[in-house]
């Protein structure tokens, strides 16, 4: 048993993660949740006053501005969501003595590096998005609340809007997808970002709900999935385990609007090919061993981890 049950505020409800969230948060404790249309992250203000008002012993995080490339012509509202509420939340998380959980990206780095990040690794964000994720990191550090600022990669989910739903759509629409080769990373589920989380804070709840158990692990660690592929790697995989998955999985049918996949050929194209608004670093796999190391969580292979997804039914199975 919990020394304390914990009383929860979840922000972001709705998002891949904060969706995910609700269900491996909800044992932990009382758990309160917000979604952008309950609460305006880009006031400062709105997010103050929720916290002020539930008095939660741990804040989690889970909403951020994550369109990459919208970024760079929405600065400010990248800006606001990414790095001024982040701020915000620390603030008063430190005057409640409440663990804020926040989660940050692959995309703080340049990607030059050819050897997976550790946490200590120099950052130097190539995007905008990057940038004010980066900013809202350092402004948790900064004001110094207990933390955990988890960094996590390539995130699907099957819902929404990503990469594992764009290849699906595409494939029953094109006969040829052309896939980046040249950028490498780790794509990981929300799912297992979610039950990570969960177990690191049934953890930490086993040591004691207070501020001092909380600090003595605060830090920034990676939680990505385990291996390494392209995204041309992942489209291929996408399909092969598309064309085996039951033909009346529900997401796997509204994905492809009912169509069947027609899509015969992946190829490979380089980042030159298919130029964006935002640059994205090349390399970007980061190293979980901090994580492993400290809590004894590490999240699977990135395969196993897409064909979990593919297996899912509706109310999927923990």
């Amino acid at each position: 048993m919990y020394k304390m049950s914990a009383k929860i505020l979840l922000i972001g409800q709705n998002g891949q993660v904060g969706y995910e969230l609700r269900h491996f948060l909800a044992p932990l404790g009382d758990l309160a949740s917000f979604d952008r249309h309950t609460l305006d992250l880009s006031s400062t203000k709105d997010v103050a006053q929720v916290i002020r008002e539930i008095q939660p012993s741990i804040v989690v995080n889970a909403a951020a501005y994550t369109a990459v490339d919208k970024a760079e012509s929405e600065e400010a509202l990248a800006q606001a969501i990414n790095a001024e509420a982040p701020r915000a939340m620390a603030e008063e998380a430190k005057k409640l003595g409440a663990l804020l959980v926040h989660y940050s990206t692959d995309y703080v780095f340049d990607g030059t590096k050819t050897s997976p990040y550790e946490e200590t690794d120099p950052t130097n964000p190539l995007s905008v998005y990057g940038r004010t994720k980066l900013e809202g990191e350092e402004a948790i550090r900064e004001i110094g609340p207990a933390h955990l600022i988890f960094r996590t990669a390539w995130v699907y989910s099957t819902r929404g809007r990503n990469f594992l739903l764009t290849m699906l759509r595409l494939a029953s629409d094109r006969k040829e997808l052309r896939v980046v080769r040249d950028q490498i990373g780790a794509p990981t589920w929300c799912r297992e970002i979610a039950r990570a989380t969960a177990s690191v804070l049934r953890t930490l709840l086993h040591r004691g709900n207070s501020a001092e158990a909380f600090a003595a692990s605060s830090a920034t660690y990676h939680m990505t999935a385990a291996g390494a592929t392209s995204w041309y790697e992942f489209a291929q995989e996408i399909l092969k385990d598309a064309r085996r998955a039951p033909p009346d999985l529900p997401w796997l049918a509204a994905a492809t609007q009912g169509r069947q996949l027609i899509a015969e050929t992946v190829a490979p194209i380089t980042t030159d090919q298919y130029p964006t608004p935002a640059r994205r670093p090349p390399y970007s796999v980061l190293s979980n061993a901090l994580l492993n190391r400290t809590f004894g969580v590490k999240l699977p292979d990135w395969r196993e981890q897409l064909h979990a997804a593919f297996g899912e039914q509706v109310g999927g199975s923990d």
